[in-house]
């Protein structure tokens, strides 16, 4: 059986006739809100309070924790459960998306609690609701729930409906190992394993064949120019490999005549055996040559497949022997070379990993969302630079360019928990940092926050936050806007 979590209880009374929709039919009588959590759903509960022998309208707001959308599943039974006795009915069909909606008629007064069974599939999910009462009489239990309901005078209303239709989460603040963040910049290269740089074998000019230009995609083999030595008087490789063509040609004539003599007896085995070393030696000198020559001269071909980083030489220009011609990358491995200030030279020691954020798409990537890894750190400053340099290797599985910069957030070791939230969830206005809590699923307040530091991803909460409290993690900016708006009114129920 899987076990459940309850987290809150929350009963607020609710008054007036505005508004705040849902799509569904609710009584008139004063609710209460219930919200519950397991690992895969908030059950969210708008009840009428419970009195012996009178029905009472209860409406479920289910959602999926993974992404906080609807939740359509196969049934759900609901139990109300009162000194081991209880009533249940079950729901097989949604009134809307994620809204189910049950009529519960108690028949025992006393203390009680809802019992969940969430049926998706073949998987069953069990969500417990401690805290409830079933009262002798309506009135009794109205008055009661009116008397208990807290008072949220400054809550911002945002309901599940208008939640669902955004980037919406909520979640509880981590406590987690958070030592101090170096923020820098990194550019990034390609990797020395990732990268070829092609140079010229023989002098001449370069000949293309075609365009070639940077960015261009290249396969592994793909002649991409020549090097012609024509019109040259020195080190003409056109010519050296015409002489190299004809002395193999020439030996392979006369050693094949020779193997037919050989059989006849007319030329001896010492003389056989000279020819056949004339004609090894031509045919290893040619072949040499014809791996990267032809009478045009030499061939230039990529050795990888990727993409030509960077073209040195342009059509028609004279090169020399061993001058480099262009570089061709994968582009699949990167290194990313950050500069430290060298007052962090004792810290470079205890890096345990870094956060990367790109400065055209402002999205931020964990070291090991990238396989990265530390490679090196600077250990002393030299005249031309008074920084020291990091070195990471990552896998370019995000949207980066060698040659590019990067912010940098480097993470040092940390035996200190603190407690820390996504930068997602916190909001700026004027210096200071804000906050939005839940109060229920559908009420929220703005509070304001002491942060520390950031490593790009998430941010430290030194004080303004219990470790309990559901803060929103995705979405802020919208409740944000629910508040400039002149939202509902936090005490307004739903339409009825």
């Amino acid at each position: 059986m899987k076990h459940f979590i309850y987290l809150s209880i929350i009963f607020l009374m609710l008054t007036g006739c505005h508004s705040h929709k849902h799509d569904h039919p609710h009584s008139h009588d004063t609710p209460l809100m219930i919200s519950a959590y397991d690992d895969k759903y908030e059950v969210f509960v708008e009840a009428q309070p419970f009195a012996k022998g009178k029905q009472s309208e209860v409406t479920v707001f289910l959602t999926h924790l993974n992404n906080f959308k609807p939740a359509n599943v196969s049934s759900i039974t609901l139990s109300l459960i009162v000194d081991n006795q209880g009533i249940r009915q079950t729901i097989d069909n949604a009134v809307s998306e994620g809204v189910y909606q049950f009529f519960l008629t108690p028949e025992t007064v006393g203390d009680a609690y809802l019992l969940f069974d969430i049926k998706s599939n073949s998987e069953i999910s069990k969500i417990q609701m401690d805290g409830i009462v079933v009262y002798e009489d309506a009135h009794t239990a109205e008055h009661i729930a009116e008397e208990q309901a807290p008072d949220f005078p400054n809550a911002i209303s945002f309901n599940k409906q208008q939640q669902w239709k955004i980037d919406f989460e909520t979640a509880l603040p981590t406590i987690e190992l958070f030592g101090q963040v170096i923020k820098t910049t990194g550019q990034l290269e390609s990797s020395q394993i990732d990268e070829s740089i092609i140079s010229a074998k023989t002098s001449g000019i370069v000949a293309f064949k075609r365009n070639v230009l940077e960015g261009q995609s290249v396969q592994a083999g793909q002649e991409l120019f020549v090097i012609s030595g024509s019109g040259i008087a020195e080190n003409n490789i056109n010519l050296q490999f015409a002489e190299a063509q004809n002395r193999y040609q020439k030996a392979e004539a006369d050693y094949k005549r020779a193997q037919e003599l050989l059989s006849d007896k007319i030329v001896s085995e010492k003389d056989f055996l000279e020819i056949k070393s004339i004609y090894e030696n031509a045919k290893a000198v040619y072949d040499n040559l014809y791996k990267n020559f032809s009478a045009n001269g030499q061939r230039v071909s990529s050795p990888i497949s990727g993409f030509i980083r960077q073209l040195y030489v342009s059509n028609d220009q004279y090169v020399e022997a061993g001058q480099a011609l262009l570089s061709v990358t994968k582009n699949k491995s990167l290194f990313l070379k950050a500069d430290v200030q060298a007052k962090y030279a004792s810290l470079l020691p205890t890096i345990v990993s870094a956060n990367i954020r790109t400065l055209n798409s402002q999205k931020t990537y964990s070291l090991d969302e990238l396989n990265g890894k530390v490679l090196s750190y600077g250990k002393s400053l030299n005249e031309d630079n008074y920084m020291l340099l990091v070195t990471f290797q990552i896998d370019n599985k995000g949207d980066f360019i060698s040659g590019g910069f990067v912010e940098v957030y480097i993470k040092m070791q940390s035996n200190k928990s603190t407690m820390t939230l996504p930068n997602t969830a916190i909001t700026e206005e004027q210096g200071n940092y804000f906050v939005f809590v839940q109060l229920t699923p559908e009420l929220f307040e703005k509070r304001e926050v002491a942060i520390g530091a950031t490593d790009g991803i998430r941010t430290e909460i030194r004080s303004g936050l219990e470790k309990n409290e559901r803060i929103v993690t995705r979405g802020a900016i919208s409740v944000k806007l629910a508040q400039s708006a002149g939202a509902l009114d936090p005490h307004a129920g739903h339409v009825h």
